[in-house]
């Protein structure tokens, strides 16, 4: 069988260059997907045991902490909502102050996870407004089905309002 060793080569680095000629394409569409562009608006999120806390980082230092609260909507309502501008890009930051946690509003089709010292990133764009319901979707202790997030996307004019309220 000493004949026949450019056939074995053949049959290696055949594979091999089909894999390279579809990873490198891969590579380059998964960087581009990744970039996020200059978003309008930057909100971080960070997930306490049980509890979300906001902070509109790029306006006046708006913060505020979102609990559940009894509602006509079971387990799902926020005493804060977070308010977002419809057809604006958003960007939010996604941390934990204590355990895992993972921001997930279903509907909106978006999650991140919330992990203690690292800084998760995620861009959206809203086209409709409406009121979004998620929760967070990581277990993170025994009060973790008590941890709603309500998103209500707004027209821009009524965000503005909003902003001008919370000054």
């Amino acid at each position: 069988y000493s004949d026949l060793n450019e056939v074995e080569f053949g049959w290696t680095a055949l594979p091999c260059l089909v894999l390279v000629a579809i990873a490198l394409p891969s590579l380059r569409l998964l960087y581009m997907v990744d970039e996020s562009g200059s978003p309008e608006l930057t909100i971080k999120t960070v997930g306490h045991q049980w509890y979300w806390s906001y902070e509109y980082s790029d306006l006046n230092e708006i913060e505020f902490d979102s609990y559940m609260t009894l509602s006509p909507y079971r387990l799902l309502d926020c005493d804060h909502r977070i308010l977002f501008p419809s057809q604006t890009p958003i960007r939010v930051l996604v941390t934990a102050a204590d355990v895992l946690h993972s921001w997930t509003v279903p509907t909106m089709g978006i999650k991140a996870d919330a992990v203690p010292g690292r800084l998760n990133q995620l861009t959206f764009f809203s086209d409709r407004s409406g009121m979004f319901f998620g929760q967070c979707s990581e277990i993170c202790g025994s009060n973790h089905s008590f941890m709603p997030i309500s998103v209500e996307c707004i027209p821009s004019n009524k965000f503005g309002e909003f902003l001008m309220s919370m000054v």
